[in-house]
């Protein structure tokens, strides 16, 4: 049972991986709804501006932060997942020591 609990957890910590790569690339996918919506409003009013013929940079930024939000979210996702693997691989180990120092040899 807990190696099908660390393999799952080693999986989780791959697709946090990649989801965390591709947001640092600037790609969407991995973003939960709420940051898409705002990203989607970020660029939507920062094209009516250029269309308009201002300037863009605040939505820019907006855009920024809320890249830099679903990175740090992400990392945080992966340091709890990575904890919890060595907890449990902490537990196993010494689940595995009281069981080999009280039966007999």
């Amino acid at each position: 049972m807990r190696n099908a609990d660390i393999r799952r957890l080693d999986r989780a910590i791959q697709a946090t991986t990649k989801k965390l790569e591709a947001v640092r690339r600037g790609e969407w996918w991995p973003l939960n709804g709420s940051e898409r919506r705002a990203m989607a409003r970020a660029l939507a009013s920062g094209a009516y501006k250029v269309a308009r013929g201002r300037s863009a940079g605040r939505e820019e930024q907006r855009m920024d932060a809320t890249g830099s939000s679903a990175e740090i979210r992400l990392n945080a996702e992966l340091n709890a997942l990575h904890s919890e693997r060595q907890r449990l691989i902490t537990e196993a180990a010494r689940d595995k020591a009281k069981k080999k120092s009280s039966g007999w040899f």
